[in-house]
């Protein structure tokens, strides 16, 4: 499995309009072969972090090689980004862990 990390910031007003593209985005990664899943989530800060997951490697050289994912890049980078991090790992090791049903989290 591939993992991707995502790190990026928006420039300020363009939230709304940006969250439409990705939209769309998410739908067509949803259709490549090998697509897994993907994760969002915005710090305090204002770094947004996209965790995208592919079975393998030829999935995700699809999805980075398509051409409406290439232009939503390019009018990414000119519109809407001050800066972004991308970081492409190969699983190595997974661990998982879910609390049989009805159980209730102590705190």
């Amino acid at each position: 499995m591939l993992v991707t990390v995502f790190r990026s910031r928006l420039r300020p007003g363009v939230r709304d309009e940006y969250v439409a593209l990705v939209k769309r985005m998410i739908e067509l990664a949803e259709t490549i072969p090998g697509y897994i899943s993907h994760k969002d989530f915005s710090a305090e800060d204002g770094e947004r972090v996209t965790v995208v997951q592919f079975a393998h490697e030829e999935g995700l050289r699809t999805w980075r090689t398509n051409p409406e994912h290439l232009a939503a890049q390019k009018l990414a980078r000119e519109k809407y980004y001050t800066e972004y991090h991308i970081q492409v790992c190969t699983l190595e090791r997974e661990s998982k862990f879910k609390a049989k049903d009805g159980a209730a989290a102590q705190g």
